[in-house]
C-alpha cells in the first residue's frame, strides 16, 4: 500500500468508526426518549390519580418520576450533541476522501477575496471556484478563514518566518485527531456569525453602567433591602402587603435601564454567542502539546497551559447566558425585583470587558492562526508525496529557484505532467516559446502556485525545490475595465509600470508574464517586449516570460549568461496534433494555428 492509499484508508477508517458509533447513539437516543416519555406519563398519571392524597405523597411521586425525567432531558441533550458531532465527523472525512480525488466542492472557495488587481492571486486562480484556496481551505472559523486568505494574499518573504511556519505545519500534519476535533467544534456552531471586527468593536466600546458609582451600588442596595424586608416580614414586623409594594417599585425602577440594555443585547448579544465555541477551541489549543517555535508562541499568547483564555471566555459566555434570562418575562420580573438583575449582569459583563478586552484580539488571532495552520497541515497530510522546499537567505546580489518534477497541485495526479526549473543567479530570465495549447500558460501557473505555496510555509508539488523568497508578481490575464473606461492594453501597461516602479525602489521581485503587450500590433509588441526585458536586466530582475514571438529568443545573444530559452512543442504525426507538455531547451519550431484552422475547415491561404 502506497502512502496515498494509507491516507485514504485512515479517512475511511475514521468515517466507518464514527458511523458505527452514530448507529449506537441513535439507538440510545431512542431508548432514552422512550424512557423520558414513560416517566412523564407515569408522573402525570400518578399525580392525577392520587390527587386526593397528601402533598407529601404527591411530592414523592414527582421525585420518583419527574426528577429523573428532568435529569434525562439534560442527558438527552448531550446525546444529541454527540450525534451531531459524529455526523459532522463522518461528513468531514467523506469530504477529505472526495478532495483526494480533486472534488473540493464541499469547501468554501473564498470568492469574496477575489481581486482582479492583485499582484498575483487573480492570475493564479488563488480564490474563487476550483481555486487554490478552495483546495486548501479547511477552516471552521471566520478568524481562520481570514488568516488563510491573508497568507495567500501576502506571502512571507523572510527565511526564518517561512521556516517557522513550515515547522508548525510539519508538527500539525500528523495530528489528525486534534485537527479534526478542532474543525468539528468550529463547524458545530449554528448561531449568528460574528467577525473579528464586530467582536473587537464590542470589546472596545465604552462602558455605560460600571463607570457610575450610583449604578454600581444599586444592585447591592436593592438586594440588601429585599433581604431586610423578607426578614422583617418573617419576624412579623413588616406587613407582607407593604413589602409587596416595595418589591413592585423595584420592578418598575428596573425598567429605567431596560432600553439601553436591550439595545446592547440586540447589537451584540447573538453575535457574542460564538464565544462559547471559541472557548472550546482555545481549550483545545491549551491542551495540545506544542513543540515548534511558532506553535509555542501562539500558545503563550493565550496563557499557555493555565487555560486563562478559555476560562475567561467561558466566564463571559456564562454572564451573557444569565443576562438572556431577561427574555423570560416571569424570570425577568422576579430577578429584577429581587436583585436588579439586568443592571447587575451588565456591570459584571463590563467588568469582564475592562479586565480582558485587551486580550481578546490576541485570543482571536491565536484561534485564526491555528485554524489556518490546520488547513495547511491537512494539505500536507493529504499530499505525503509533496516536499517542503529549502528556503535560502535573501541576498541582494543573488537569487535561486530550482525545482525538480514540478507539477500543478490543482491538476489531477493522473494527468499532471511534471517539469523542472533552474534559475541560479540575478538577474535571470527564462523565455518560454511554444504553440497554442502546448502548455506554456499551465507551466507559468504551475511555477507561480508552487512558489506561493513555498512562501506560505506549505509543501509543494515537486520532488525537490530550493528558492530565495522574493515578492511574487504576475501578469497572465490582465482584463479591461468598462467601469474605469480602461482598455485591455492600458491595464497591462499599468501592471508593467507597477513592476518597474517596484524594481526601481529596490524591491526584489519574482516576475511571471504571459505574452507581453498582447493588446497592440506585432511590430510595436516586439519592440516594446525587447525594451522591457532589457530594462528588467538593468534592474536586476528575475522571472519567466511566455510568448508566441519567437524573435524574443534572440535576446540570449545580448544576455548569454542571464537568459535561457525553453519551449513547449506541438508535434504533428500522421496529420494529428499531439502535445507532450514536456519542457524542452531552445526556441519552439512548430506552430499549430494554421494546422488547427485547416482541421476545422477554415481556409488558410498558402
Amino acid at each position: 500500500m502506497n502512502i496515498l492509499e494509507e491516507t485514504k484508508a485512515s479517512y475511511h477508517r475514521i468515517a466507518e468508526e464514527a458511523r458505527l458509533e452514530l448507529n449506537k447513539m441513535q439507538r440510545q437516543i431512542y431508548r432514552i426518549g422512550t424512557l423520558r416519555l414513560l416517566l412523564f406519563i407515569a408522573g402525570l398519571t400518578g399525580i392525577i390519580y392520587f390527587r386526593a392524597e397528601s402533598w407529601t405523597f404527591l411530592g414523592g411521586i414527582a421525585c420518583v418520576t419527574l426528577l429523573p425525567f428532568l435529569l434525562l432531558v439534560k442527558y438527552h441533550n448531550r446525546l444529541f450533541y454527540r450525534k451531531e458531532y459524529l455526523e459532522q465527523k463522518i461528513a468531514i472525512n467523506e469530504q477529505e476522501l472526495a478532495a483526494l480525488d480533486h472534488d473540493t466542492s464541499a469547501f468554501d472557495e473564498g470568492k469574496e477575496f477575489t481581486d482582479a488587481t492583485h499582484l498575483y492571486t487573480f492570475d493564479l486562480d488563488v480564490f474563487g471556484p476550483h481555486s487554490l484556496f478552495q483546495y486548501i481551505n479547511r477552516t471552521s472559523t471566520q478568524p481562520g478563514k481570514t488568516r488563510l486568505a491573508a497568507w495567500l494574499n501576502r506571502h512571507l518573504e523572510e527565511k526564518n518566518a517561512i521556516f517557522q511556519r513550515q515547522e508548525a505545519v510539519k508538527e500539525l500534519a500528523p495530528e489528525l485527531k486534534f485537527r479534526q476535533h478542532f474543525r468539528i467544534l468550529g463547524l458545530l456552531y449554528k448561531g449568528e456569525s460574528a467577525d473579528e471586527t464586530e467582536l473587537k468593536a464590542w470589546s472596545q466600546s465604552p462602558d455605560v453602567f460600571r463607570t457610575k458609582k450610583l449604578l454600581r451600588a444599586l444592585p447591592l442596595l436593592v438586594t440588601g433591602t429585599n433581604l431586610l424586608c423578607i426578614a422583617l416580614v418573617i419576624a412579623d414586623i413588616l406587613p407582607a402587603n407593604l413589602y409587596g409594594i416595595i418589591w413592585t417599585c423595584f420592578v418598575a425602577a428596573g425598567f429605567v435601564f431596560t432600553g439601553r440594555i436591550s439595545k446592547m443585547q440586540a447589537v451584540y448579544g447573538k453575535k457574542l454567542q460564538i464565544l462559547s465555541t471559541y472557548a472550546n477551541l482555545l481549550r483545545q489549543i491549551e491542551e495540545q502539546p506544542m513543540q515548534s517555535a511558532l506553535l509555542k508562541q501562539i500558545k503563550e499568547e493565550i496563557g499557555g497551559e493555565k487555560q486563562q483564555a478559555s476560562l475567561a471566555i467561558r466566564r463571559l459566555n456564562k454572564l451573557m447566558d444569565e443576562l438572556d434570562q431577561r427574555n423570560n418575562v416571569f424570570m425577568y420580573v422576579i430577578l429584577n425585583g429581587l436583585f436588579f438583575w439586568e443592571l447587575r449582569q451588565m456591570i459584571r459583563i463590563e467588568t469582564w470587558k475592562e479586565q480582558y478586552a485587551a486580550d481578546l484580539p490576541r485570543w482571536l488571532e491565536a484561534i485564526g492562526q491555528i485554524d489556518a495552520l490546520n488547513s495547511l497541515a491537512t494539505f500536507a497530510y493529504n499530499h505525503p508525496d509533496y516536499t517542503y522546499p529549502n528556503i535560502l537567505d535573501k541576498v541582494p546580489s543573488s537569487f535561486r529557484f530550482c525545482a525538480t518534477a514540478l507539477g500543478h497541485p490543482l491538476m489531477h495526479r493522473d494527468r499532471c505532467v511534471h517539469n523542472d526549473l533552474t534559475m541560479e543567479k540575478r538577474p535571470y530570465f527564462i523565455i518560454i516559446t511554444g504553440a497554442n495549447m502546448a502548455g506554456k500558460s499551465t507551466y507559468l501557473r504551475t511555477i507561480g502556485v508552487n512558489y506561493l505555496l513555498a512562501c506560505i510555509g506549505a509543501p509543494v508539488c515537486a520532488r525537490q525545490m530550493e528558492l530565495t523568497p522574493a515578492r511574487l508578481i504576475t501578469s497572465l490575464r490582465t482584463s479591461d475595465s468598462l467601469n474605469d473606461n480602461e482598455s485591455y492594453f492600458f491595464a497591462e501597461l499599468k501592471r508593467l509600470k507597477l513592476i518597474i516602479d517596484k524594481l526601481q525602489t529596490g524591491e526584489q521581485l519574482f516576475i511571471i508574464l504571459d505574452e507581453i503587450l498582447k493588446g497592440t500590433n506585432s511590430t510595436d509588441k516586439q519592440k516594446g517586449s525587447f525594451a522591457l526585458i532589457k530594462q528588467f536586466m538593468t534592474l536586476q530582475a528575475n522571472g519567466i516570460i511566455a510568448t508566441h514571438d519567437l524573435l524574443l529568443g534572440t535576446l540570449i545573444n545580448l544576455f548569454p549568461d542571464h537568459i535561457r530559452n525553453h519551449c513547449f512543442e506541438a508535434d504533428i504525426t500522421d496529420n494529428e496534433l499531439t502535445f507532450s507538455y514536456r519542457l524542452r531547451p531552445g526556441v519552439a519550431r512548430n506552430m499549430n494555428a494554421c494546422f488547427l484552422m485547416k482541421k476545422m475547415g477554415i481556409t488558410v491561404a498558402e
